[in-house]
C-alpha cells in the first residue's frame, strides 16, 4: 500500500509540475500582448502599478485599463519620447522595462491565444461602435467597424485596431470619453460582421455626420456612401 501511495503522490507532482510548465507558457504568452482601452487582468495592474510607482497614475490598481490609465500612459509617453496614443505596444512595453517578446505558446494553447486576441479586438471594435455610432441602423454600425479596419490596412494609419482608434484626435468617442461606455449587443454583432468582411462603405477610411462636424478639412473628402445620419468618404 506504501508503494502505491507513494506512486500516485509522484504522478501528483509530475501532474502539478506539468501544469506550472503550461501556465508558465501562458503567461509568458499574455505577457507581450498590447495593452489598451479595454483591456483587464494582471498584465493591466502591473502597468497601472508601474505607472504609480513612478508618479503618472492616481487612480485604482484594478487590473481595469480605462480612462486613468489611458491618461498615464500618454503622460508616460509623452516624457520618453514616444508616439502618446495611450496604446502600450513594443515599444512602450521596451520603455517600462515590461518584455516585448514572450515564450511560444504550447500547440494545444496557440489555438486558444488567437480566439483570446480576436475578441479583444471584437470588444474594442464593438466598443468604438457603441460611442459612435450606436443611434444609427444596424448597416450604419458595420459601416463604423469597417471604416477602422479600413484604416488598418492603409498606410497612413496604425496598422492595429487599437492604434488607429486611440489615435490623437481621430474620433470623437474617444475624446469625449464615450468609448468606455458598455458595449451594446448590437455593436458586438457588427464588430464581427466588420471583422468577417463586411464593408457596407466600400473601402472609405472617413466618415462624418454633417448635421455636427466641425472640421473644416472633413468637407474636402469625396462623399462615396451615405448610411444613417453618417457620410463616408475618401
Amino acid at each position: 500500500m506504501r508503494k502505491i501511495a507513494l506512486a500516485a503522490t509522484a504522478i501528483m507532482l509530475a501532474a502539478c509540475i506539468g501544469s506550472l510548465i503550461y501556465l508558465d507558457s501562458y503567461f509568458n504568452v499574455a505577457a507581450a500582448q498590447t495593452m489598451y482601452w479595454g483591456s483587464t487582468g494582471a498584465e493591466v495592474r502591473k502597468l497601472q502599478q508601474t505607472l504609480k510607482d513612478w508618479g503618472y497614475y492616481k487612480g485604482p490598481v484594478d487590473g481595469v485599463f480605462g480612462g486613468g490609465t489611458f491618461e498615464a500612459v500618454k503622460s508616460f509617453q509623452r516624457k520618453h519620447g514616444l508616439t502618446a496614443d495611450g496604446v502600450v505596444g513594443s515599444a512602450t512595453r521596451k520603455a517600462l522595462g515590461f518584455p516585448v517578446e514572450a515564450k511560444a505558446a504550447p500547440k494545444d494553447y496557440q489555438s486558444s491565444s488567437n480566439v483570446i486576441s480576436r475578441d479583444q479586438e471584437t470588444t474594442l471594435l464593438a466598443r468604438a461602435i457603441t460611442g459612435e455610432a450606436r443611434g444609427e441602423p444596424y448597416i450604419g454600425q458595420v459601416a463604423i467597424g469597417a471604416v477602422v479596419l479600413n484604416r488598418t490596412r492603409h498606410p497612413s494609419f496604425p496598422n492595429t485596431i487599437a492604434g488607429v482608434i486611440y489615435q490623437p484626435a481621430a474620433f470623437t468617442a474617444v475624446a469625449d470619453g464615450q468609448m468606455n461606455m458598455e458595449p451594446t449587443e448590437t455593436s458586438f454583432k457588427a464588430a464581427r460582421d466588420a471583422l468577417n468582411g463586411w464593408d457596407p462603405t466600400g473601402g472609405c477610411l472617413y466618415y462624418w455626420n454633417p448635421a455636427t462636424a466641425t472640421s473644416k478639412w472633413i468637407w474636402s473628402r469625396t462623399v462615396e456612401k451615405k448610411i444613417g445620419k453618417h457620410w463616408f468618404g475618401n
